[in-house]
């Protein structure tokens, strides 16, 4: 499939998503998030891919926010399907994958931006990325998620001071508050990534799979995360990834897990 507005790049075990409008700063309207869904859906059925990045092209932005232009004359109810269309076609789809996605912040992540960062499974920054919710700004609040996923990774407080204040705080503060687990040089963003890519690819990809629905249970209302843990530990007793890890333990050789 090709694609307008991103970019699809692949290896063995490692797919990387890059966002490309530079124009525009890689601001999300809806061609870019279709085609987002679909290049990670694609990357997703690939059985050699392990891990998934998210980056955006050029050197100022990972994503600067959804093209406002597109909706500035939306009515209410227009606003309202915008939000949940956008939920259900890539920010909970992201979060709810079975295949981990690691975003690579490189600059400014901002409204929409940064919601698609949160949506991934974990965060790296480059040291000059500026991360924000500036919705208030313009009269709206977050609707890609930014009122939930933000208070859960920095706290209630944090979050609301960040969203009340429209503000943006720099790599640093991110990684302080817990925002991104690593901030490193723009020109070793994606060297560092991969490394990390590398060593979960070294782990069973069915396990990750378990553990990513586990411990997105603990977020979901009405959902017992401990019960779904119960559940995953006991279902990865019956898979051949298994089979083969306790195995090669046991031999004291290499693992070498069937895969997806």
């Amino acid at each position: 499939m090709s694609y307008k507005t991103i970019i699809l790049n692949k290896s063995v075990a490692i797919s990387t998503i890059v966002i490309n409008r530079p124009n525009k700063l890689n601001a999300l309207n809806k061609e870019t998030i279709s085609e987002l869904h679909e290049a990670i859906k694609t990357a997703d059925a690939d059985k050699q891919t392990k891990v998934i990045i998210i980056t955006g092209s050029g050197e100022k932005a990972f994503v600067a926010g959804a093209d406002i232009s597109e909706f500035a004359n939306f009515t209410a109810l227009e606003g309202k399907e915008l939000a949940a269309k956008g939920h259900a076609e890539l920010f909970d789809f992201i979060e709810n994958l079975s295949t981990p996605v690691i975003a690579a912040v490189n600059g400014f992540a901002l409204g929409g931006g940064l919601e698609l960062a949160m949506a991934c499974h974990f965060r790296v920054a480059s040291n000059n990325a500026k991360l924000g919710l500036p919705e208030t700004s313009l009269g709206l609040i977050p609707g890609y998620g930014g009122t939930q996923r933000l208070p859960q990774l920095i706290g209630k407080g944090r979050a609301l001071e960040m969203i009340m204040t429209a503000g943006m705080i720099d790599a640093a503060q991110a990684l302080n508050y817990g925002l991104v687990n690593h901030v490193v040089p723009q020109e070793d963003l994606l060297t560092f990534i991969e490394k990390i890519a590398h060593k979960i690819t070294g782990n069973s990809s069915v396990a990750i799979s378990t553990a990513i629905e586990a411990v997105n249970a603990n977020f979901k209302s009405g959902v017992n995360g401990f019960q779904v843990e119960i559940q995953g530990f006991g279902d990865c007793f019956g898979t051949a990834d298994f089979k083969e890890g306790t195995k090669a333990f046991l031999e004291k050789r290499k693992t070498n897990f069937p895969g997806k």
